[in-house]
């Protein structure tokens, strides 16, 4: 018998890998669909075919057998926890996709095997338009048994493929995940001072865009293409928060400092992010940092 998934968490992210899951997912009966916030559970399911609506966490965690989670940060996966094991979690399989510090990921996955559960990490890489597409990069790390059983939902469905770090604890994908949002930010910010460096000095912008197209296409032309339309200040709803992008960034920081390591880069990358989150609020998106750049150099913040 094809077991029962649930789906709990429909960020920006997570709103994209559920319609996967829900379209093309080998399981033969609806996604049970859960969120914090109920009224966007039920136009998620109302839009989405092969789902149905859960009325409590609770209801949740009974009805299901796999059950996704991802979510915006560590106190919503360490609450969501804390209440799921008020139920009989034994032999439920958990599979977070959120994206956390590595000691929240083995503090959940403790508490949860503790109870009888069974715990995968799979924290992915990608924005908000290749999770609808089905283009993410899921990183999966927990006991063999238990990676294997998710990966059918995985490469096809929710992802383009997988990183396979199975036998691996859990905190391995999230070091992983978190460390390599670290290339990103870095990329943004140097994409951010090309750009303002291209236009002071009269090189100008279209110059450096051939440069991107020609050399480094993909994220750098999409991220520049956004910062030189004024996307990265026109968004009601960013793409990529600057409020969780700098939680990335303090997890990064951490995980260096801990190891006695340091990301001067990061820092500065922060700093500018700082700026954004000051003028944007909940508006800032990471691309914001083109903003805080432009400002550094004499000019305005929006383009």
């Amino acid at each position: 018998m094809s077991p029962r998934l649930a789906w709990i968490g429909l960020g920006n992210m997570g709103r994209g890998m559920a319609s996967n899951l829900a379209a093309k997912g080998p399981q033969t009966t609806p996604l049970i669909i859960y969120n914090r916030t109920a009224a966007r559970a039920e136009a998620f399911v109302k839009a989405t075919p092969n789902t149905t609506v859960s009325a409590s966490l609770a209801d949740t965690v009974t009805e299901a057998d796999i059950i996704f989670t991802c979510v915006s940060d560590d106190a919503a996966i360490t609450s969501l926890v804390t209440s799921a094991l008020a139920t009989d979690v034994k032999n439920k399989l958990f599979v977070d996709c959120s994206t956390v510090h590595p000691d929240t990921t083995t503090t959940v996955h403790q508490q949860l095997t503790a109870a009888g559960a069974r715990f995968v990490a799979s924290p992915v890489f990608g924005a908000p338009a290749m999770a609808a597409a089905g283009q993410v990069i899921c990183v999966l790390a927990g006991a063999p048994a238990d990676v294997e059983a998710v990966k059918p939902y995985t490469t096809g469905v929710i992802a383009k493929s997988f990183l396979d770090f199975s036998g691996s604890a859990p905190a391995k994908a999230s070091q992983l995940k978190v460390l390599g949002n670290t290339f990103v930010i870095g990329m943004v910010k140097s994409i951010a001072e090309g750009l303002v460096v291209a236009e002071k000095t009269g090189l100008g912008t279209d110059a450096l865009m051939q440069f991107f197209e020609n050399v480094f296409p993909g994220p750098y032309v999409a991220y520049a293409n956004r910062m030189r339309t004024g996307d990265y200040y026109k968004r009601e709803e960013p793409l990529f928060g600057i409020d969780l992008v700098r939680k990335d960034a303090r997890h990064a920081l951490d995980m260096a400092r801990t190891a006695g390591a340091t990301m001067r880069g990061v820092e500065l990358a922060d700093k500018y992010m700082e700026k954004v989150q000051e003028k944007q609020g909940e508006k800032g998106d990471l691309a914001g940092i083109y903003g805080a750049v432009r400002q550094e150099g004499g000019l305005e913040f929006e383009n």
